[in-house]
């Protein structure tokens, strides 16, 4: 009974604010990092060869620096060098980076698992390269990627919770600030895991449901 009072008088209204917090970190970071890795994967496939040199030392770099290690590069790092960021900024500029350099790996094997023969194809019918490439490969391409990429969105959920190590109190650093108030971790970490919990089944039913809704014979 005492742990439901502390759970409804004292903790929810903080793990309320720093879920909203948490979710524009995700609605911020996964589109720009989806776009990223579709960049850098058509990058390293169709580009000239400065283009793929740099598309991979850029996948080279971000997935093997540790995520953490990352932020704080971004927040700490750069303000020596004159350029400084919010915490929400770095943050999301981080998890950007981050995914969209994993998210290009699984990106990249798709478009090369589609056929060569159709951009030939389209070339044919007086197509520019870049055009078959915008508008037949990469919508076959995403389509089989989006099982990888999906994980990758499913990460970034999680990897959110690091946001608060550089000062961006999101739904993770809202509890341990409420847990140190009051010396009750268990039941706040538990409500915590329990919010990731559902954000994490929540995007997981929607992929499949996005997965069903672009699928198209053949896949």
């Amino acid at each position: 009974m005492d742990s439901l009072l502390f759970i409804q008088n004292n903790l929810l209204s903080a793990l309320w604010e720093g879920w909203g917090k948490t979710l524009r970190l995700i609605f911020m970071s996964v589109p720009f990092g989806l776009i990223v890795g579709i960049f850098i994967a058509t990058g390293r496939v169709y580009g000239n060869s400065p283009l793929m040199f740099i598309c991979r030392m850029y996948v080279l770099f971000f997935k093997g620096t540790p995520l953490l290690l990352l932020l704080f590069m971004i927040y700490f790092g750069l303000p020596p060098l004159g350029i400084s960021f919010t915490p929400f900024t770095a943050s999301v500029l981080g998890f950007i980076l981050c995914m969209g350099a994993y998210s290009s790996e699984y990106i990249r094997g798709a478009i090369q698992s589609v056929k060569t023969g159709q951009v030939i194809a389209a070339q044919a019918l007086g197509m520019t390269r870049w055009q078959s490439v915008f508008s037949i490969v990469l919508p076959q391409a995403f389509c089989r990627a989006l099982p990888g990429v999906g994980n990758e969105i499913i990460y970034l959920i999680k990897y959110t919770s690091l946001a608060h190590i550089i000062a961006y109190i999101e739904v993770t650093g809202a509890g341990k600030i409420v847990a140190a108030r009051f010396f009750r971790f268990t039941e706040t970490f538990v409500v915590v895991g329990i919010i990731y919990l559902i954000m994490v089944s929540v995007a997981t039913k929607l992929l499949k449901i996005l997965e069903k809704r672009l699928s198209f014979p053949g896949m």
